[in-house]
């Protein structure tokens, strides 16, 4: 029973057995959670803290699911870019109901996704060195914290701009 509870956590529901792009997917799957969080009154801190719930469940779904295994950090397990893509938009939380708000959507879903796949820095630590869930979650964490900095970074450059 918890291989089948731990397979449905990390693949996040079976999103992780997308054919092609499951890291995609599984980011795609964060941007509802973090809409609906939004709109029904969440702040930073409860999307966080809910992040959080998420990356431990994470670590112990993706250690049951690796333990195993040759392959520490197989393409099914996606909970990791669920976290990482929540977190990206931790520091622009009180825009995300603007007019704009899909702009800002739009750029921390690719800048996640651009940090996600070119690991550097503490991205590509946690990727190549730490070889357990701990760094299949770590790596996407940090990715977000990266994205969460940029996406920041660009939208005080527009709104100083205006």
């Amino acid at each position: 029973m918890t291989q089948i509870i731990s397979r449905l956590v990390a693949t996040v529901l079976g999103i992780g057995y997308a054919p092609k792009a499951s890291g995609t997917f599984g980011s795609l799957a964060a941007l509802p959670i973090v809409w609906g969080l939004y709109h029904y009154h969440a702040d930073a801190y409860a999307m966080l803290a809910l992040a959080l719930f998420i990356f431990l469940a994470g670590v112990w779904a993706t250690h049951k699911i690796i333990v195993d295994q040759k392959d520490k950090d197989p393409s099914i397990v996606v909970i990791d870019e669920v976290v990482g893509q929540m977190i990206s938009f931790a520091l622009v939380w009180p825009h995300l109901g603007a007019p704009f708000a899909w702009a800002l959507y739009l750029g921390g879903f690719v800048l996640f996704r651009l940090f996600d796949i070119y690991k550097m820095g503490p991205v590509k630590f946690f990727d190549r060195k730490v070889h357990n869930a701990w760094g299949v979650m770590l790596d996407d964490v940090f990715a977000g914290i990266i994205a969460a900095a940029v996406l920041y970074l660009g939208l005080t450059a527009v709104l100083t701009l205006k």
